[in-house]
């Protein structure tokens, strides 16, 4: 398993400094703490929560419980049509997740949310080149559909430069090699790949930073391979030992 396979969550336009330098150590029950006060009033806040304890299962591969409880508060309180389709784009992500990681087949549930999420969302809204890297996943990830998955991903890919998200352009980069690298064009998948982990070092997503060293290690050459894989292994046991798909990886790799 790789964050290849996985991907972000919504961060939100002007989230604020805590709640994002948290978010990008894998302290996600504390930056949704912080997010609470506000949650039972604010749509827009209790969707960002939501994603927080969406993405801490994505990681953790637990806490279902709890995400899908503030999925579900998100969804209620949420009134004009983008605010449904936030919602309904988490809802699509989580039900993708329980499907990747976990015993239960919720495919046609995540299909149907990200679809209804693209009947409600604003052609122009921020959360758009979101929905769209979601519906590459599924392509790719439950459908085995590599030619959807990458028209999916150049649009969010164009849509996360549009808006200037570089942690959403950093797994669009990071998808697009796997593609690239899957086709047998290793170049490519070097280049995209190099830039997925240059933009989470600069956006501070620590989290993210040992899936996307392994990842770079795949088509690299030794002895910079080896360097790579080291370095995750190294910031996989800072953390704990989060992601924790990452260990099975690691082990084989003998990097752990």
């Amino acid at each position: 398993m790789s964050d290849a396979e996985v991907g972000p969550t919504t961060e939100g336009g002007g989230a604020p400094p805590d709640v994002a330098r948290l978010r990008g150590r894998g302290c996600w029950t504390e930056a949704a703490a912080l997010l609470a006060p506000y949650a039972a009033e604010r749509p827009e806040v209790a969707t960002r929560r939501a994603a927080l304890l969406i993405e801490r299962c994505m990681f953790t591969l637990d806490g279902w419980a709890e995400a899908e409880d503030a999925l579900r508060t998100a969804e209620a309180l949420a009134r004009t049509d983008n605010e449904r389709g936030e919602a309904s784009c988490e809802r699509g992500n989580l039900a993708y997740l329980v499907t990747l990681f976990g015993p239960r087949d919720r495919a046609d549930e995540a299909r149907a949310a990200l679809m209804r999420s693209a009947a409600l969302l604003e052609p122009g809204a921020p959360g758009r080149p979101l929905l769209d890297f979601r519906r590459g996943l599924v392509a790719e990830m439950l459908g085995d559909d590599a030619t959807a998955a990458r028209a999916s991903y150049l649009r969010a890919h164009a849509g996360a430069e549009a808006h200037g998200d570089a942690l959403l352009t950093s797994f669009t980069s990071g998808h697009l090699a796997g593609l690239a690298a899957r086709g047998g064009d290793v170049a490519a998948a070097r280049q995209g790949y190099a830039e997925s982990l240059r933009l989470r070092v600069e956006t501070g997503y620590l989290i993210g930073t040992a899936p996307a060293l392994v990842a770079l290690a795949t088509v690299e050459p030794e002895p910079e391979a080896a360097r790579l894989r080291a370095e995750a292994a190294r910031l996989f046991r800072l953390l704990g030992g989060v992601p924790v798909w990452l260990a099975e990886t690691l082990d084989a790799e003998g990097a752990a």
